[in-house]
């Protein structure tokens, strides 16, 4: 299996638009991510995403570039303070590629939950709009296969 998780796209501050949708640096950072990995090759079964505007937006924008196979859709559990157990025991029997868009600190906890076996590391550093790729063995271990981050293309 591999797992695609992505920090949404920088937003518009709550004061310019209580929605918070992406600014025009998160749709021109996620649209350069989504394009390097239609590029790279990169498929998806799935997108899921957050209920929260932005995640949708990210989303949307990378399910334009790549190929997904089967669906893009809103979830709950991948708010930012979310408990990260209904997606551990979802893993459990996925076999695809999924992406998960969500928000901080529920990727990172997230993350560090599938490589480090805890919740408190910080083995990975998202970026908004940016991409890491883990993947799960035969044995149910997970590693780190890449990050592609938006400042990096």
């Amino acid at each position: 299996m591999k797992l695609f998780l992505v920090q949404h796209g920088e937003q518009k501050p709550e004061s310019e638009d209580p929605s918070e949708p992406l600014s025009d640096k998160g749709v021109s950072d996620v649209t350069k991510v989504a394009k390097f990995a239609k590029k790279a090759g990169i498929t998806v079964d799935e997108i899921f995403h957050s209920v929260k505007l932005r995640a949708k937006q990210t989303a949307e924008i990378f399910a334009k570039d790549l190929l997904i196979k089967h669906a893009i859709e809103e979830k709950k559990g991948l708010k930012p303070m979310d408990d990260i157990v209904y997606w551990l025991d979802t893993f459990e029997y996925y076999k695809g590629s999924l992406m998960l868009v969500g928000h901080l600190p529920f990727m990172t906890k997230l993350a560090s939950f599938l490589l480090a076996h805890t919740q408190d590391e910080d083995p990975v550093k998202f970026q908004q709009g940016g991409v890491v790729c883990l993947e799960k063995d035969n044995q149910d271990e997970w590693s780190l296969l890449y990050a592609i981050t938006p400042e990096l293309l």
